[in-house]
């Protein structure tokens, strides 16, 4: 792998065509689409998957992808530096787990966007991953999730490598679920009511945790019919429109619930605690960017577990 291959990958996924990034790169499109396929053959992954609609990036190639947009614009700094250039663009990089309530701080946190120069990497991973990606990856912060049973184990594993950790918040699960679904009209859920229901569950294991008690917390007596997705967009829409399908997550902002025609309520079997705990390298100094994310995910923290009842 080089730099060049890199840089191709960037340019492909930028377009979203072989087409287009080859007359961007001038140079001839089969030449492009070998490159692309010699990278993925040496990574041992598929980094796009080709479509109708053009090229469209994997859940592997968007994390190399996110590595590849670094390194390029490490390099860039590394140029300007030696040529002279001042470097001016603000930075804002941060790994979370899959949470309405943080994607909300995220939106109101785009606000603080000024007129400068101003790079943000917002990725939604697994636990494991966020840590890598501020130990290895060049991320500033991080959100990790696990289970209340597990924070000794963290806390010790954080302090190993160096890392600073801040309680967000403790919750349960809550089972969301269309206003028109036949549990709406339930205060209380058990796992018995969902078994004739179809769950919505993430595809790829975005909760916690690097401890193997907390990896099987699986509900025993849940549906026998599951949709999986591996993309955020599609959730809402299949629940608002499905009146037979649920999804178990972390408590969910008030608009979202009215916009998608939603309620949410507590799953009485499924009891255990949950923590976000925000993390950072110790020599790290909190930049305003950083501090306004964290003001936005406190207070939109308290507007998403007061409404819904949550720890």
């Amino acid at each position: 792998m080089n730099m060049l291959q890199l840089k191709y990958a960037v340019e492909v996924a930028h377009y979203g065509s072989i087409n287009k990034a080859a007359e961007a790169l001038y140079i001839a499109q089969p030449n492009l689409s070998r490159y692309i396929r010699e990278l993925e053959e040496e990574l041992g992954i598929t980094i796009f998957r080709r479509t109708y609609r053009g090229m469209i990036p994997t859940p592997d190639g968007e994390t190399f992808l996110c590595y590849a947009r670094q390194i390029q614009n490490q390099i860039d700094d590394i140029e300007k530096l030696y040529k002279g250039e001042k470097l001016h663009k603000q930075r804002f990089s941060i790994s979370v787990p899959r949470a309405s309530y943080i994607a909300d701080a995220f939106v109101q946190f785009s606000r603080h966007i000024q007129v400068e120069p101003t790079e943000i990497y917002y990725m939604e991973t697994n636990t494991r991953k966020a840590i890598q990606n501020l130990l290895d990856a060049n991320y500033h912060l991080g959100i990790i999730r696990y289970a209340v049973d597990d924070d000794d184990y963290f806390k010790r594993v954080l302090e190993e490598k160096g890392i600073v950790c801040q309680l967000v918040t403790d919750f349960t699960y809550v089972v969301i679920l269309s206003e028109n679904s036949p549990l709406a009209s339930k205060d209380e859920i058990f796992y018995s009511d969902l078994a004739d229901m179809i769950e919505i569950a993430h595809g790829d294991p975005f909760v916690p945790s690097m401890m193997p008690a907390s990896q099987t917390d699986i509900p025993p007596n849940g549906s026998e019919r599951s949709i999986f997705l591996f993309e955020r967009g599609g959730q809402f829409d299949l629940l608002c429109e499905n009146e037979q399908t649920y999804m178990m997550v972390s408590p969910i902002p008030e608009k979202l619930l009215k916009r998608y025609r939603l309620v949410q309520r507590p799953c009485l079997d499924r009891q255990r605690v949950y923590r976000d705990v925000l993390i950072y390298q110790k020599e790290y100094e909190l930049t305003q960017l950083d501090r306004q994310f964290i003001g936005e995910l406190a207070a939109s923290k308290r507007r998403t577990l007061r409404i819904s009842g949550a720890i």
